[in-house]
């Protein structure tokens, strides 16, 4: 532990600038690949204090906690804490931090989607993947479904310039006076109605 002149603002761990004033449990689980559990059992095997503020830690102590989140396995960590086991590649246990564990998932991803899994179709799809339900949830994206029609007059009765459709369209009929025109609504004479 440093004194108050040693104190340091600003701390680089794994990549990652972390401000000295926090407590050293908190801003270990900032790191993206390490959670607050992972932390505590960490810190718990390097017998550092976990309340303690991080811009107090030495130089050696940092080091520690580097290596202890490189391969977590060497302190004695189990292999279900770890967020990699049986790695497809290598086929070994390991724990991925920050931009590795980003570039390892979207890999996974890509891989699944060449392959064309199920869950590869359902990540090039953009929809969900572990199961759940869709029916109600998810809905992102455009509307699916019922298309709104704009209503508009149609030239019925009461439409204006209705009468004047009206009138044109029955002048042709009634100048033509064919038989049929005339029979249109009438029902076919049977020998019936002859007698």
């Amino acid at each position: 532990m440093l004194s108050i002149s040693e104190y340091r603002h600003i701390l680089r761990i794994a990549g990652k600038d972390i401000e000295g004033s926090k407590k050293i449990i908190i801003a270990l689980s900032q790191i993206r690949g390490l959670g607050y559990n992972l932390s505590q059992v960490i810190l718990q095997s390097l017998n550092i204090n976990p309340n303690m503020r991080i811009g107090f830690l030495s130089e050696k102590e940092v080091s520690d906690i580097e290596g202890a989140i490189k391969n977590p396995s060497l302190m004695g960590i189990p292999n279900w804490y770890l967020n990699r086991r049986k790695d497809n590649e290598t086929g070994s246990d390991k724990h991925l931090i920050t931009s590795d564990l980003d570039f390892t998932i979207s890999n996974d991803i890509e891989r699944e989607k060449t392959v064309y899994s199920w869950r590869g179709y359902r990540h090039m799809f953009g929809l969900r993947v572990r199961g759940q339900c869709t029916r109600t949830t998810g809905r992102k994206g455009g509307a699916v479904g019922v298309k709104k029609v704009v209503m508009r007059p149609t030239g019925g009765a009461g439409a204006p310039g209705s009468e004047a459709k009206d009138a044109g369209a029955a002048t042709p009929a009634a100048e033509s006076g064919s038989p049929e025109s005339g029979a249109k609504g009438s029902a076919p004479k049977s020998s019936e109605n002859k007698e």
